[in-house]
């Protein structure tokens, strides 16, 4: 992932320095372990840590002759350890090291992942009480629909953000897995239990089964999880941006001091962090579509899955990251204009009240499509007139037989739309 979108703590996860002191690690315990079950001296793997060392641009150098990164680093490592290299690597394959290194880098960035994931859902929360009983206008179609808790909007993100924590969780708990299994996973000429030991001493699980590699249907999971909460925030990025439209105008994202809109109309006030959550959110989509991709592959393994994986793997964990950090910024900094809100809601004439009076008439014996055929009869009409809504039920001859003047102006009772917040706050874990 390019700078501009690579928060330092989760970037430094996927650095050429991160990846080759893990592989390091990796080798050194399974001389540990070899040493433990009396394969190799005890001396070798004592020796083997005390003076194991690497050099980045050398592995770099040995590579452009070997064209394999392992071989390479296994090379460049030899060179440190004199007569104990022979012990290096022993029973082991390259995607020995390769696959249970990309389990603990992805241990890691899931812990960074579920802490801002975290820190997110404790802002919206927030939100969500803060404005539980501010009415603002809901929207079916784009159109003009009921009076709605502008609270709810909040809650219905948290509720998909629950869901999003939920499923990072059941997806780490299948993707760090690593293996320790040699050549095509049969453990052949290395023992299980140095698997065991490797895991638990770099806090993984050892797969349940593995070829020459960790199925990639874990990673299909973790990407999948991903996408999914990236879209989340999507949806929440772009509900905001609608409402910031000129011509609805209840809301804002953050404008800071110094900002400009636009190079050419000053007046401009552009929604740019939540149409930038919006298009990263496509990547982790097309991400997700090469990871799904890469679960199919030749016999007990083929390489075609490992040139896409160094990209879309680090590059998915990276963007959402920075995307739940600018969520965070957005939903901090969001400007609401309760006003406009107002003003939004009486724009109608009174319209968004039609169902109110299409049940009481329900009540009063109509059945619903006499009902809703008079309440649209007269809702259309008023809305083509530009007439209020409650003067036009007041001209109605049935409506006024049926109804009181009084009882038509209760129709037009606002707080009624907040009467049940609780129970669905409540529903949501709220």
């Amino acid at each position: 992932m390019i700078e501009r979108y690579t928060p330092k703590d989760i970037g430094a996860i996927w650095t050429e320095e991160s990846k080759f002191q893990r592989f390091l690690k990796i080798e050194i315990l399974v001389c540990e372990a070899l040493a433990r079950e009396g394969r190799i001296p005890q001396k070798a793997a004592v020796q083997i840590r005390r003076r194991a060392r690497i050099s980045i641009p050398q592995i770099k150098r040995i590579e452009n002759k070997t064209h394999h990164d392992i071989v390479a680093f296994v090379l460049n490592l030899s060179q440190s350890l004199g007569g104990y290299s022979r012990y290096l690597h022993l029973g082991l394959t390259s995607s020995d090291i390769l696959d249970t290194t990309l389990a603990w880098q992805l241990k890691d960035a899931c812990r960074i992942i579920r802490k801002e994931i975290k820190s997110l859902m404790r802002l919206v929360k927030n939100k969500a009480y803060l404005y539980k009983n501010v009415l603002c206008l809901a929207r079916t179609h784009g159109m003009q629909a009921e009076p709605y808790s502008f609270g709810l909007k909040f809650v219905k993100f948290y509720d998909e953000l629950q869901r999003a924590l939920a499923a990072l969780d059941e997806a780490e708990e299948k993707v760090c897995c690593g293996k320790i299994s040699g050549a095509v996973g049969t453990f052949a000429h290395i023992s299980p239990k140095v698997e065991r030991f490797v895991c638990k001493k770099i806090g993984i699980k050892p797969a349940s089964f593995s070829t020459q590699i960790v199925s990639r249907d874990r990673i299909g999971y973790l990407i999948s999880a991903l996408a999914v909460l990236g879209t989340v925030m999507e949806s929440f990025a772009q509900e905001i941006r609608a409402l910031s439209r000129s011509e609805i105008g209840e809301v804002q994202e953050p404008f800071y001091q110094g900002q400009k809109g636009s190079s050419a109309m000053p007046h401009k006030r552009n929604p740019i962090l939540c149409e930038r959550i919006c298009g990263l959110s496509r990547l982790l989509r097309g991400n997700l579509g090469v990871a799904l991709e890469n679960i199919a592959l030749w016999h007990e393994r083929d390489i075609s899955h490992s040139s896409a994986e160094r990209v879309i793997i680090p590059d998915s964990t990276i963007i959402i990251v920075y995307m739940l950090r600018k969520m965070q910024e957005i939903v901090k900094g969001l400007v609401v204009d309760r006003k406009r809100m107002r003003v939004n809601l009486e724009k109608s004439g009174g319209l968004i009240y039609s169902q109110k009076i299409l049940l009481a008439l329900m009540e009063k014996g109509l059945g619903r499509p006499e009902a809703y055929d008079l309440i649209q009869k007269i809702a259309l009409s008023a809305s083509d007139k530009r007439e209020d809504f409650a003067a036009a039920l007041g001209k109605n001859r049935k409506i006024s037989q049926l109804f009181s003047r009084q009882e038509i102006e209760r129709f037009f009772d606002t707080s009624f739309y907040l009467k049940n917040v609780d129970i669905i706050y409540r529903k949501a874990g709220l």
